[in-house]
């Protein structure tokens, strides 16, 4: 650890302000969605408005993910967190006192800005100050605030709007961002990464290419995935994505680095990240509909009943960075990812028209264990995968990944469900929404198949045995 970051407080402050700057931003991915029926009757606006004022948040933070840590990695890390913390913080307020829907769509848009800047340095931060022996610790805890930010967000959005008003889903991160300001100025030592030019020809390739990508998988299923604009989308970002592989496999200092994905431990665990969040966000957006919407819980009933699976990472996430640390990632992602797996497979088995909360438990339960064994490691896993001055662009890369794999899982799962049943009555319901959850269980069960591919403790030994070159692109964490 460096004098510097003992002097601003180490590990224990950095670890406090990391957790909470994600919390916020992992929060607001899904925290609008039981609040869209007041937002509706309070700013008006069609069915597609409604939708944006969540797509927006999605596609600013997604698209601007890895150019969030390259600017970090440039212009110090402390300094664009700082930043990044004011932008959303400042959005959030003036989200929470939109006079109408387009302001408010706007003030979405950049409150994603804000936490695309913000997100990736927060686990690059927290690893500049935690000693590489305790970091399975605090990436479990940061883990597992995280987990919970995703996975809470229709509980905390239905709560506050049930009981206090939708502006609060808004004014909750503007006291938050407040005290965390001046404690990151204070307590976060500043680093940098390797001190490269930006590299503008992969910043425009990788913004378009996963602006169009994104942008077709939010509206697919509201436009119809035959659309002009959704097919224009999704080839046109496509194709500017296999351009910024090419350019990151060829230029000098390119912003993501192809050669990173010559490391198993990377290409395995982002692997297993995208398809994680592509089984989990899409399973938890229509298990939350059917507890409203089929059982008749409120918002808040419906949250506070999911909390076996959503609230399980804060007791089993830091006891699965300990496990980590001990043991290796590989085999507690790989389990976790099986259990999740397991668990969304048994919800479908049980889900009906009538279901009980009973019948429901034991796959909620397995499925919040498996989503807490996941979250640490795969940190750990990610940051020990690359040098230490290509840990932010580590980072951004698998948060966005994490957040295609979000909007992927959504759109995917919903056309499954449109496909197979609807709104139109509670059996119509069910009968869309068991396929979308085996679709799940399937894709997370892939995911776990992906963390098998990362190498062991073992190989790592060997490698440093033999004097292989750079073993930490190899293994380290495995």
């Amino acid at each position: 650890m460096s004098q510097e970051t003992a002097r601003r407080g180490g590990a224990g402050w950095a670890l406090v302000i990391t957790s909470v700057a994600g919390f916020m931003a992992a929060l607001d991915n899904l925290v609008v969605t039981t609040a869209l029926p007041s937002i509706r009757r309070d700013l008006g606006g069609a069915l597609d408005d409604l939708e944006w004022t969540v797509s927006a948040y999605t596609l600013t933070f997604a698209v601007l993910l890895m150019f969030g840590a390259a600017l970090g990695d440039r212009f110090g890390r402390r300094r664009l967190f700082l930043a990044g913390l004011a932008v959303f913080t400042g959005a959030s307020a003036a989200a929470a006192m939109a006079p109408g829907i387009d302001s408010l769509i706007a003030a979405r848009a950049v409150q994603g800005v804000g936490a695309a800047i913000m997100m990736p340095l927060t686990l690059t931060l927290l690893t500049a100050a935690v000693p590489e022996a305790k970091r399975g610790m605090a990436y479990g805890i940061w883990g597992a605030v995280n987990g919970l930010a995703v996975a809470s967000g229709p509980l905390i959005g239905g709560s506050l709007t049930e009981h206090v008003s939708w502006h609060w889903i808004f004014w909750l991160n503007v006291p938050l961002g407040l005290v965390l300001l001046p404690l990151a100025r204070l307590r976060l030592a500043e680093s940098h990464g390797t001190g490269a030019p930006l590299d503008i020809p992969g910043t425009l390739l990788a913004s378009g290419g996963l602006f169009g990508i994104v942008y077709g998988l939010v509206r697919g299923p509201a436009d119809g995935w035959a659309s002009p604009l959704v097919l224009t989308g999704l080839l046109a970002g496509g194709v500017l994505l296999v351009g910024f592989v090419l350019h990151g496999s060829r230029a000098k200092n390119p912003m993501l680095p192809m050669r990173l994905f010559r490391s198993r431990a990377f290409s395995g665990i982002n692997a297993a990240s995208l398809l994680m969040f592509l089984g989990m966000f899409g399973s938890i957006f229509l298990l939350s509909q059917y507890m409203q919407g089929v059982l008749g819980y409120s918002p808040t009933e419906a949250g506070l009943r999911m909390l076996p699976w959503t609230g399980m990472p804060m007791i089993v996430a830091p006891i699965a960075g300990i496990l980590s640390d001990r043991i290796g990632g590989r085999p507690v992602v790989a389990a976790g990812l099986f259990l999740q797996a397991a668990g969304l497979g048994y919800l479908a088995s049980v889900v009906t028209a009538h279901a009980s909360y009973g019948a429901q438990l034991p796959g909620l339960i397995v499925s919040g264990i498996g989503m807490a064994l996941y979250f640490a490691p795969a940190a750990n896993l990610v940051m020990s995968a690359v040098r230490p001055q290509e840990q932010g662009i580590a980072s951004g890369a698998n948060n966005a990944l994490r957040e295609v794999g979000g909007a992927l899982g959504v759109a995917v799962m919903s056309s499954i469900f449109a496909a197979q049943g609807g709104y139109e009555s509670a059996q119509s319901f069910v009968d869309g929404l068991r396929p979308a959850l085996v679709t799940g269980a399937a894709v997370v069960a892939l995911a776990g198949i992906a963390a098998l591919v990362i190498p062991g403790r073992r190989r790592a030994a060997r490698l440093v045995a033999a004097g292989e070159p750079a073993p930490a692109l190899e293994t380290v964490g495995g």
